[in-house]
C-alpha cells in the first residue's frame, strides 16, 4: 500500500526494493537492518528528525520493509512511510537513554517474531547511526543468528538515479542557484558573516516558486581569508574584509535531495597566483566534464582534471567529488564511489555527482564546483546555472 503523501510513485519504491533485495540475495544474506536515515528514507519514505535515537528499517527477501523506531516517532512513520501500519512498529520510551535497557533488546524480539533468530543478517557497521553498543547488545540477544557487515549495500543501489529522483535534484539545483547568487550579492566588506548566512538560510528554505526548501544535510561552509585554506569551516560573527577570498559551499534541498555548488568571492583585487589558479581550475573542470561520460570511469574525471593542473605546475591531492542525492546530516554525499584516480567505478547514465576540484593553498582557498548528471550520450550536464568564475568585487 502506497500512502498518498509519499513523495514517489509505487513503481519507484518497488524499483528500489527490487534492487535492494537482489543485493541482499547476492550477498548471501536473509535480511539487512539499515540505520542510515538516507537509506531509511530511500526505502520507505520515512522523514523525521529522530535519528538521534535508535531506529532503522528491516528488509527481507519476501515481505514489505518494516520501519522500527521510538514510539513517539511511529506516528511520523505512519505519516511518511508507504507501508501499511503493521509494518511500522515501535519500542517504548523506557528504552531511551536508559542504563538498564537498550532498544536493541526490542529489535531482537522483532527479529525473532519474523523468524530471523537463526538468520544471516547484514548491518551497517561503518555508519554514523549504528553504535558499538547497539551491535554488542543485538548480537548478544540473538546468539544463534549470524551477523555480517552490510555497510553501503543500500547506498550502492542509490547510485543511478531514476527520472523521478533526477526531477527532485533539478528542483534542488534551482534552489541552489538562488542560495549561491544570494551569497555573491550579499558579500561585501563589513557584512557580518552570520548575517550573510542568515540570508542564505532564508533563501534556501523559502525555495523557488512552489518548490519549497528543506534543510540541507550540511550547513553553509563560508570561510574567508586564511580560514579558507581549510575545507570545512562554517561561519562566525566577524565582518568580511577587503583583500580576502571567501568560498561558499552550499546546496539547496528539495524533499531531502541536494545539488551542491561552490563559488568563490574576492573582495578587492585578487593576486596573480590566484588568477592563474582560477584559469587552471576552470580549464580542468571543462576537461573533467568532458571525461564524465557513460562508460568511462570516475578515475577518468579525476585524471583529466589533474592533467590540467600538472601542466600549470599546481599540486593537489585528495578526491575531487562524490555521488549526491537524498541525504540527511551530517553529509550530503552517498559514501560510495569517489572521483579520484584510484576509483574505477564505471559511470552510468543517471548518476549524479558533486564534482569538487577545490584548491586549498597556503594563504587562500578557491572552490569552484558543479553538481553533474551523467547522460546517455555526451559529456556530463552541470545542473546548476551560476556562472563558473572567481567573482571579484572591488
Amino acid at each position: 500500500m502506497i500512502q498518498s503523501n509519499t513523495p514517489f510513485s509505487t513503481a519507484e519504491y518497488n524499483r528500489r526494493l527490487a534492487l535492494t533485495r537482489k543485493a541482499i540475495s547476492d550477498a548471501g544474506l536473509d535480511a539487512i537492518f539499515v540505520t542510515d536515515p538516507s537509506n531509511q528514507a530511500w526505502l520507505t519514505g520515512y522523514d523525521g528528525w529522530s535519528f538521534y535515537v535508535h531506529q532503522g528499517v528491516l528488509v527481507t527477501l519476501d515481505a514489505d520493509p518494516i520501519w522500527w523506531g521510538r514510539y513517539m516517532d511511529m506516528m511520523g512513520g505512519r505519516r511518511t512511510c508507504w507501508m501499511s501500519h503493521d509494518h511500522i512498529v515501535s519500542y517504548g520510551d523506557h528504552f531511551v537513554q536508559s542504563t538498564e535497557f537498550h532498544p536493541m533488546q526490542d529489535l531482537a524480539q522483532l527479529f525473532k517474531s519474523r523468524g530471523l533468530e537463526t538468520a544471516k543478517i547484514g548491518v551497517e557497521m561503518e555508519n554514523y547511526y549504528y553504535s558499538a553498543k547497539a551491535h554488542a547488545v543485538l548480537t548478544a540477544e540473538l546468539p544463534n543468528a549470524r551477523f555480517f557487515d552490510a555497510t553501503a549495500i543500500v547506498n550502492w543501489q542509490r547510485l543511478v538515479k531514476s527520472n523521478e529522483e533526477i526531477g527532485f535534484i533539478r528542483k534542488a539545483a534551482r534552489i541552489t542557484d538562488k542560495v549561491v547568487k544570494t551569497a555573491i550579492e550579499r558579500a561585501e566588506p563589513g557584512v557580518r558573516k552570520n548575517d550573510l548566512v542568515a540570508d542564505l538560510f532564508h533563501a534556501g528554505i523559502t525555495g523557488v516558486d512552489d518548490d519549497w526548501g528543506d534543510y540541507p544535510a550540511i550547513v553553509p561552509l563560508t570561510p574567508s581569508g586564511l580560514d579558507a585554506t581549510a575545507a570545512h569551516l562554517t561561519w562566525n560573527g566577524a565582518p568580511m574584509n577587503t583583500g580576502e577570498a571567501t568560498f561558499f559551499e552550499l546546496s539547496g534541498c528539495y524533499r531531502r535531495y541536494h545539488a551542491p555548488l561552490s563559488r568563490t568571492v574576492f573582495l578587492g583585487t585578487p593576486t596573480d597566483d590566484m588568477r592563474r589558479a582560477e584559469e587552471a581550475q576552470l580549464e580542468g573542470i571543462e576537461a573533467g566534464l568532458n571525461a564524465a561520460r557513460a562508460g568511462n570511469l570516475t578515475a577518468d574525471i579525476a585524471n583529466a582534471f589533474m592533467g590540467v593542473l600538472k601542466r600549470y605546475g599546481i599540486e593537489r591531492s585528495g578526491r575531487m567529488g562524490y555521488p549526491i542525492g537524498l541525504s540527511y546530516p551530517p553529509d550530503w554525499g552517498e559514501r560510495t564511489a569517489s572521483i579520484r584516480s584510484e576509483d574505477t567505478t564505471v559511470l552510468q547514465a543517471g548518476m549524479t555527482f558533486h564534482f569538487m576540484p577545490a584548491l586549498w593553498m597556503d594563504s587562500w582557498g578557491l572552490e569552484t564546483t558543479e553538481t553533474i548528471l551523467i547522460r546517455e550520450n555526451g559529456a556530463a550536464e552541470p545542473l546548476c546555472n551560476v556562472e563558473r568564475q572567481l567573482f571579484v568585487k572591488p
